[in-house]
C-alpha cells in the first residue's frame, strides 16, 4: 500500500479525486491541516463520488504529528517543481510515502528540509505545474508500476 500525503490541500475537488483514486488503487491518504475546506464539503463528495466511504485515510494538525508517526524517513518523496530528479528515476517500494503540497505554492523549505528525496514531474516550461490531482496520478502510477513488476 503506498500512503499519498497532501500538506495543506486547499480544493476540495482536488482532494476528493485524489480520495477516489487512493480507493481504486488501494493507497491510504494522509491529510495535513489546515485545509482551505470541510471535509464535510459537498465538492469533495462530489468529487469523491459514492467511494469516499472507503477510503483509508487519517488526518493530522500538523507535518509534525504527522512526521513522528512514520517508521521509516528514507522511503519518503517530497514532490516538487524544484528537484533535480525526475520521479521516472526512484525506486518506489511498497508502503512508500508520496508527499505533495497544496495546491497555491506547493511545499513548505521546513517540510522540504525535513526529507532528502525531492522529486519532480518533467513538465514544459510552458506551464508552472500540474493540477495535484493529475500529478498524484502520474506519480502513484509509476510507483505501482514498479511495485507490480517486482
Amino acid at each position: 500500500m503506498l500512503n499519498i500525503v497532501l500538506v495543506e490541500p486547499e480544493i476540495p475537488n482536488n482532494t476528493g479525486n485524489i480520495g477516489r483514486l487512493c480507493v481504486g488503487t488501494e493507497s491510504r491518504l494522509h491529510l495535513i491541516h489546515p485545509f482551505g475546506f470541510e471535509i464535510t464539503d459537498k465538492n469533495l463528495k462530489r468529487s469523491g463520488l459514492d467511494y469516499w466511504v472507503h477510503l483509508d485515510w487519517h488526518q493530522y494538525q500538523n507535518v509534525a504529528e504527522w512526521a513522528a508517526q512514520i517508521p521509516d524517513p528514507s522511503r519518503v518523496f517530497l514532490m516538487s517543481s524544484h528537484a533535480a530528479t525526475s520521479y521516472l528515476e526512484a525506486d518506489f517500494q511498497d508502503g512508500d510515502w508520496l508527499v505533495f503540497g497544496k495546491e497555491s505554492v506547493g511545499l513548505s523549505a521546513e517540510v522540504l528540509a525535513m526529507f532528502d528525496k525531492h522529486l519532480k514531474i518533467p513538465m514544459s516550461p510552458l506551464i508552472r505545474s500540474y493540477n495535484i490531482a493529475n500529478s498524484v496520478a502520474f506519480v502513484v502510477g509509476e510507483a505501482r508500476r514498479q511495485i507490480l513488476i517486482k
